[in-house]
């Protein structure tokens, strides 16, 4: 997920109040006027007292501390393994996922896929029908005890289920969601453990 925030802002051609928000790349502010700023816009940013300062002179009241968060998200953002918690020397499987650099990053944060589904840490699984949903109860028991099952599936026009589809999916075998992320430019994922009692 990205940053979100009401803020006060300066521009070139004067002040205004708007929603500042960053994902994926891109600094997006909604005031009187939608402005973008992506690429080369963000070059140069950096936290400046209590505000986000652009190289152009656009400055957003965050506050010190949330203005130094937002330099550094914006200036070094997370890779999608980051996001999805995997760490060196980790057990993972790959099943069903059409993803053709998943296997690499995962072998170069030296945590390639393992053909034993057993002891798993994390079980990455792509779902894009009922069918699909139907195998969860065959994946959890491929878990470690506090391992994860991230259901991968189409998004936007692509997509043939509903996010509420495969949480019901999942919920009905005892599982809990606790997390959502853009996996790639066509697919997203929801990561689910164990209900703990």
């Amino acid at each position: 997920m990205g940053k979100d925030a009401t803020v006060r802002a300066t521009f070139t051609d004067g002040p205004e109040e708007g929603r500042l928000q960053f994902e994926a790349g891109r600094l997006l502010f909604r005031g009187a006027r939608r402005r973008v700023f992506e690429g080369e816009a963000l070059a140069g940013l950096k936290a400046e007292g209590e505000d986000l300062v652009l190289a152009d002179g656009s400055r957003f009241a965050l506050g010190a501390k949330a203005a130094v968060s937002w330099a550094q998200a914006i200036l070094n953002p997370k890779g999608r393994l980051d996001k999805i918690g995997v760490k060196p020397g980790m057990r993972v499987a790959v099943v069903n996922v059409a993803d053709a650099d998943l296997a690499g990053e995962l072998a170069a944060r030296d945590a390639a896929p393992v053909g034993d589904l057993s002891d798993l840490d994390l079980l990455f699984y792509g779902a894009d029908s009922p069918a699909e949903l139907d195998r969860i109860p065959e994946l959890i028991p491929a878990l470690a005890e506090k391992g994860a099952l991230w259901i991968a599936s189409r998004k936007g026009k692509a997509a043939t289920l509903k996010d509420v589809e495969v949480m019901a999916a999942a919920k009905a075998h005892g599982l809990v969601d606790n997390k959502v992320v853009g996996f790639s430019d066509t697919l997203t994922a929801l990561r689910f453990t164990r209900r703990r009692v």
